[in-house]
């Protein structure tokens, strides 16, 4: 085929024999239909089953099919790598081959791009999007790790995606560190993009084949998101930077919100003469006060909207998530320490963590959600 082309869809497999060949004529037909001049690019991790042959009899029946098999350094998102380096296109989109992903929506990614987007996700988690057939446990940790990268990208719905599309220059020499199954949070985290947009799409469970999910892939997941962090918190570029710079910013608040709550509880209480209970409302209540103006001022301001009604309808939202918190922490040291019987210290340390981790995702995308 030609030099290049307008997109080269990625198509990583391993033992794929019930689907690949289903798949290859579906990504064909979405070019015809779209007037795309494609390649279809299959990146196999040595198949032991009749994948292998079956790409190359097709590719050699057309000039758009091409099969690179991995010798190598096997993985999922080692796979996908490789193949943008070997790609002919400077647009790129990966697709996994057991039909999860709708090939009738390519096209929209690929415009998406030509559009001005540096990446186009197709998301199961907007709305529009959802799963379909996945047991409650994929469900569980799905969902569990979307939560954990929306952490990282808080404007991806679905940070955690297999089924999207990129410029070449975004991952054109960017240090990325493939393992498992998530590129896409490789490339979100160590890629050089500014803009991006999410399409909704319908996941569906593989139609043939065996789930390649193992019980170390949220191990691999953990250990990715921990070098992404690494890599920006060192580099201080980047969205995750960005956003780690916020939940270090609001940690310290929320330190001053403690000394502020202990300093006007022993005052109010020892030189007031107050009531400790009433001393302790008016200083929770205050060192909330203090928390929102610091946030407000400091962590968020990028999102403030400085008019009256508007900062009073932050502060409501503050304290109802602030009110939430304090539930969250009650709740999670009642389960422990009563329910479990963990240690109670240990048991209200958790608390206090769980707390900070609602108070910060709420907040994050309530109270500041254009930050």
């Amino acid at each position: 085929m030609a030099e290049s082309c307008d997109l080269a869809v990625i198509i990583p497999t391993f033992n794929e024999e019930e689907n690949i060949a289903a798949m290859i004529g579906a990504v064909e037909g979405a070019f015809r239909e779209s007037g795309i001049r494609g390649e279809i690019l299959v990146m196999d991790d040595g198949s032991k089953d009749r994948t292998i042959p079956i790409v190359r009899e097709i590719a050699g029946k057309t000039d758009n099919v091409r099969l690179i098999v991995r010798k190598a350094d096997h993985g999922l998102s080692q796979s996908v790598v490789e193949g943008f380096r070997s790609a002919r296109s400077d647009i790129l989109l990966v697709i996994d081959a057991d039909f999860s992903h709708p090939p009738k929506l390519i096209p929209l990614l690929y415009e998406a791009i030509r559009g001005g987007a540096d990446i186009a996700i197709g998301s199961r988690y907007m709305e529009g999007g959802d799963i379909e057939a996945w047991p409650l446990k994929r469900r569980i940790i799905s969902r569990s790790a979307t939560a954990f990268g929306r952490i990282l990208f808080p404007g991806v719905t679905d940070p955690v995606s297999g089924f999207f599309a990129v410029r070449r220059e975004v991952v054109a020499g960017a240090p990325l560190a493939p393992r498992g199954y998530k590129i896409l949070m490789e490339v979100l985290g160590r890629g050089r993009w500014q803009t991006l947009t999410e399409i909704p799409f319908v996941f569906k469970d593989r139609e043939g084949g065996e789930s390649k999910l193992r019980a170390d892939t949220m191990v691999d997941y953990l250990r990715q998101c921990g070098g992404i962090v690494r890599f920006s918190v060192t580099r201080r570029t980047g969205s995750v930077s960005d956003e780690w710079n916020k939940i270090v910013r609001f940690g310290l608040v929320g330190l001053s919100g403690i000394f502020v709550n202990m300093g006007l509880l022993y005052t109010l209480t020892e030189v007031a003469g107050l009531y400790y209970l009433i001393s302790a409302a008016i200083a929770i209540e205050l060192s909330i006060v203090n928390n929102f103006a610091l946030n407000d001022a400091w962590t968020f301001r990028s999102a403030r909207d400085l008019r009256v009604e508007r900062k009073v309808s932050r502060f409501g939202s503050f304290q109802a998530v602030s009110m939430a918190g304090l539930a969250v922490n009650l709740g999670v040291l009642y389960l422990l320490a009563d329910v479990l019987q963990v240690y109670y210290l240990v048991a209200n340390l958790a608390g206090i963590l769980a707390a900070f981790a609602w108070n910060y995702t709420a907040n994050r995308h309530y109270t500041w959600k254009r930050a």
